[in-house]
């Protein structure tokens, strides 16, 4: 493998094309607004998102997709999730034989409530096994800095995870293997909701006690949903599950945590939101997520707490009250 197109120039997707270029392969970087994507030329620096790197001149950067991808043997699929399925749209007309397609984005879609790479299958069913997920707890904040990160590449195909295990591997970035995919998927979007209810904790000003407990019982949560739909219950105990709940719910460089925070002293979820740079991908997960419980019939109360703050008007400081006070039950 020679050369990858990195499509999506955010933070991750930026982080992700300085990564693989330190790896030795040609890259590009697809930018979807072509006045954002001369800037990048101009500038050799990702000024919104990842402030201080520089792109080397040899990474080209374009908004034209179709040069994006040409020759390119790997496809690293780096938007939001709520930009997938019209990503894979621009591809549909285009020619992907052969090429291995690695989405990076972590949610559930709203309406469908498909995970990504069954958004990914649907739109572009000839590449259906061609797709691998990459997922972990890896803020590009410090992936970009060179510190030591662990992530899973997740295929049902175990050959194609480990061809992006191998591409991917680097000193400071370890990649283990999964075949896993809606474990994987599912862990990585559903910590999202728990780390905004973390956030919430932090803006009230409670304390460990208070996030060990969102954050035990939300794995709970977690896992519950995942096994309904077919997950394996270890795949939530690894990096995808556990791993990256603890750094989503816990960093000062989780977007989520930091939204819910901005909940939890008080301000309304359409004034914390038009604070925030970077997409916050747990409020379109928590409605989906809230879909899923019903159609599932799994009880998830801490997600059903964030989806009454986000989009039933409750006040941050209702939710410790109504989580403490349900009914006494054992804990397993």
């Amino acid at each position: 493998m020679k050369k990858i197109a990195v499509l999506g120039a955010g933070s991750w997707g930026t982080t992700l094309a300085l990564h693989l270029h330190k790896n030795g392969y040609r890259v590009t970087l697809w930018e979807f607004f072509p006045e954002y994507a001369d800037v990048l030329r101009k500038k050799r620096e990702n000024v919104r998102f990842v402030p201080g790197f520089r792109i080397p001149e040899d990474i080209l950067i374009t908004s034209d997709i179709e040069t994006a991808i040409d020759g390119a043997e790997l496809l690293v699929l780096a938007v939001p999730s709520h930009i997938i399925r019209s990503l894979c749209r621009k591809l549909k007309p285009l020619d992907l034989k052969g090429k291995i397609l690695v989405s990076v984005a972590k949610g559930i879609e709203n309406k469908t409530l498909m995970r990504m790479s069954e958004v990914i299958a649907e739109e572009l069913p000839g590449s259906r096994n061609d797709v691998v997920i990459l997922s972990g707890p890896s803020h590009a904040e410090e992936v970009v800095r060179g510190i030591p990160t662990a992530i899973v590449a997740a295929s049902k195909d175990i050959r194609k995870a480990r061809i992006v295990q191998k591409v991917f591997l680097g000193p400071n970035l370890r990649v283990y293997t999964n075949t896993d995919v809606a474990g994987v998927e599912l862990g990585g979007a559903l910590k999202n909701i728990i780390a905004i209810a973390c956030g919430i904790s932090d803006g009230l000003g409670f304390g460990d006690n208070t996030k060990a407990a969102l954050m035990t019982r939300g794995m709970h949560e977690i896992s519950r949903l995942g096994i309904a739909m077919g997950s394996k219950p270890g795949t939530f105990a690894g990096l995808t599950g556990i791993g990256d709940l603890i750094t989503t719910c816990i960093s000062r460089h989780s977007r989520n945590r930091n939204y819910g925070e901005m909940l939890g002293k008080g301000l309304t979820p359409a004034k914390a939101l038009s604070r925030m740079v970077m997409v916050v991908e747990g409020i379109r997960t928590t409605e989906s997520a809230y879909q899923l419980s019903k159609k599932h019939r799994i009880e998830m109360p801490i997600t059903e707490q964030v989806y009454a703050v986000l989009f039933r008007g409750r006040k941050a400081r209702s939710v410790a009250g109504a989580l403490m006070m349900r009914n006494a039950k054992p804990e397993h």
